[in-house]
């Protein structure tokens, strides 16, 4: 008995420690959208609400993940009732802000290749090293 209550102790602190990675990414993705936004608005530029939406999305979706992980140790029903409700808010609050996105790109009357050029905080860097690689000479890939 004393080796599964070590087995479960080992893995309650990997499990928490998944956890705190998992919701500080998130936190830093929502850090990062924020202060792109701020700068966006102070410099005028376009569609920095869509911007913001998105990384506001991804964040909660990283945060949404970490509330799945604590549904692995949870150990008592109003604990497991409690996760349940934070996680459909969650849930409901990515959904309404895709929504929100979803309509910001219909109503700002993007074409295709517009909406595929919006630099989010997460694509503003994959594109350049894209735009390097072309520049250089290299294939697209």
């Amino acid at each position: 008995m004393k080796v599964f209550e070590k087995i479960s102790e080992v893995f309650d602190i990997g499990v928490n420690y998944l956890i705190l990675i998992v919701e500080l990414i998130g936190i830093v993705i929502l850090m990062y959208a924020v202060i792109s936004a701020v700068i966006g608005l102070i410099k005028r530029q376009e569609h920095t609400r869509l911007k913001l939406a998105e990384g506001i999305a991804l964040a909660l979706e990283f945060k949404m993940g970490g509330e799945l992980l604590r549904t692995v140790i949870v150990r008592e029903w109003n604990e497991l009732l409690i996760l349940g409700a934070i996680i459909l808010l969650r849930a409901a609050l990515t959904f309404l802000i895709q929504w929100e996105i979803k309509i910001e790109r219909k109503n700002g009357n993007m074409s295709d290749s517009q909406l595929h050029d919006i630099k989010t905080p997460l694509t503003q860097d994959l594109k350049k090293k894209k735009t390097k690689g072309e520049s250089e000479g290299q294939p697209e890939e």
